[in-house]
């Protein structure tokens, strides 16, 4: 049988950067600023929809879920499954709720929100956390990838970890720089399907290797250790208890998807509220399919280690890879290569251009600057040579703000290499219920109450909360044996809203104005 060697996984990772350096040439060609931040909002809603489920999915879906299967901690069997059902009720809030507030105030950055109902200090608050969570996030995505490229790929090569993390982001950098998101929903669209196929290929090899056909795997899956689904028993203790679950999962999905510009600028580069509400339904039914494939991946993966008597590596973020680079044939391998590649990118690379836009809008304040008035006494040649004169220096800003991140991303992945030790995913969600539970928390206040909170105390607010979330988990496991799970957002959102409520003026009501 034929594996993958490292010769031929760069071939095939050569091959596939010069395509899509090839398609972010061809959408990338006299893109301005709008075009970069929103793709001109002429993006079709199913081309979006599409996209979207690489940019959700990343390379801990593709790697970590499956690995979680057949651990014995959170996660463990089918019981991500309830997640995705929170995840179906999150998505129904964001569509009925925010993508009409967002569409209405014809928001470039959904922060924008923040400071027309709060004040300056708001704004700047819930745009900083973003910053805070989707550089952590995503930099965690990105360090799954590349300590899996690492220790299968490179490292036989001699080649160090240091460079193989520059070299990916230099990569996502290459093809996102010019185009931004108008480039990235079409390369997001083709990576989206070389990860699909990835996932197909490798459950048909898996299943036809343990002598399963098309008509009984699912039922066999479902029947056997690893299928069960919902956990019902030892609320305070079991993280996997479905109300746990259920309940982190809706938040999360509004949190990280409502409340997250990288998401949501897809969303925005819809033409209308329709298109976008449309998009978001799409998007649910196939999120719902393609996660609870990856279960059943994760289940074939340990069956197929059973009966050959592999080894699960004690990451269990490992195991997918070392399956397919050493016991499946080369095919497999490269398509394990193109989809990991692939679900990693289509995440990261969005996120990059997330990060870039919020920072330029929300604190470089490109949006106002692009917009501000021409001598009115100039002529109209001269009026529109100050305006492109004025575009090409905040597309230069914009560049070096996009370079700054990449090398963020690089310095978190090299301190995630050093200390992490735990299934990235797990890590990820831990991340989001500490970061995204202020954003939770300050939408929530805005969305469903009168009231205005004392803006310049919001960040203290803000920054406050997550600690409290962190003690407040810390006594809960010492004192009582109660695990929280992933409520932690939940917690930290009721404690910023809490908070909140501390700081309102309280001697005159405030009506909403938005």
């Amino acid at each position: 049988m034929l594996h993958l060697t490292p010769a031929l996984v760069i071939t095939v990772l050569v091959l596939y950067f010069l395509m899509l350096i090839g398609v972010a040439w061809f959408t990338g060609r006299n893109v301005g600023n709008e075009g970069f931040f929103l793709a001109n909002r002429k993006v079709p809603w199913w081309v979006v929809a599409y996209a979207m489920i690489g940019t959700s999915i990343s390379g801990v879906t593709f790697i970590s879920i499956p690995g979680a299967v057949g651990g014995s901690g959170i996660n463990m069997a089918f019981s991500y499954m309830q997640v995705v059902m929170g995840y179906l009720l999150g998505y129904l809030f964001i569509g009925t709720v925010l993508m009409p507030l967002y569409y209405r105030l014809q928001l470039t950055s959904i922060y924008g929100f923040l400071e027309q109902r709060f004040g300056h200090w708001s704004y700047k608050t819930g745009a900083g956390f973003f910053l805070l969570s989707r550089t952590l996030g995503s930099a965690a995505r990105m360090f799954l990838a590349a300590s899996v490229l690492q220790i299968f790929v490179f490292e036989k090569l001699g080649v160090p970890f240091f460079v193989t993390t520059v070299l990916m982001l230099a990569l996502i950098y290459a093809y996102t720089f010019k185009g931004g998101l108008k480039t990235i929903i079409w390369t997001d669209t083709i990576m989206t399907t070389f990860f699909i196929l990835a996932l197909l290929f490798t459950v048909y090899t898996v299943s036809k290797a343990l002598n399963m056909g098309a008509g009984n795997m699912f039922s066999t899956v479902l029947s056997g250790k690893y299928g069960q689904i919902f956990f019902f028993d030892n609320f305070l203790s079991n993280p996997n208890h479905f109300v746990k679950q259920f309940i982190s999962g809706a938040l999360v999905a509004i949190a990280m998807t409502g409340l997250d510009q990288d998401l949501m600028q897809k969303n925005l580069a819809c033409k209308d509220l329709r298109s976008a509400q449309k998009n978001m339904l799409v998007f649910s039914v196939y999120l719902v399919i393609i996660n609870f494939l990856f279960l059943v991946l994760g289940a074939l993966l340990y069956q197929y280690a059973g009966t050959l008597g592999i080894e699960v590596p004690a990451r269990t973020d490992h195991l997918y890879p070392k399956i397919a680079f050493d016991h499946l044939d080369a095919a497999a391998g490269i398509f394990f290569i193109l989809g990991l590649i692939a679900s990693t990118y289509a995440s990261s690379d969005s996120a990059l251009t997330a990060l870039t836009t919020s920072f330029c809008v929300d604190f470089l304040d490109f949006e106002k600057k692009l917009n501000l008035p021409t001598d009115p006494h100039a002529s109209e040649a001269a009026q529109a040579a100050e305006r492109a004169q004025r575009e090409r220096a905040l597309s230069r800003t914009r560049h070096w703000v996009h370079l700054g991140f990449s090398l963020i991303f690089v310095l978190i992945i090299i301190v995630l290499n050093w200390f992490s030790n735990t299934a990235v995913i797990t890590l990820i969600f831990k991340i989001a219920g500490y970061t995204y539970g202020p954003l939770l928390g300050l939408f929530m206040y805005g969305l469903f109450t009168n009231l205005r909170p004392r803006d310049f105390l919001v960040p203290f607010i803000c920054v406050l909360a997550p600690l409290l979330t962190y003690l407040f988990e810390l006594l809960m496991k010492h004192l009582a044996s109660v695990d929280v799970g992933f409520l932690t957002i939940l917690i930290n959102g009721l404690i910023t809203f809490t908070g909140l409520l501390v700081i309102t003026y309280w001697d005159e009501t405030h009506e909403k104005t938005i």
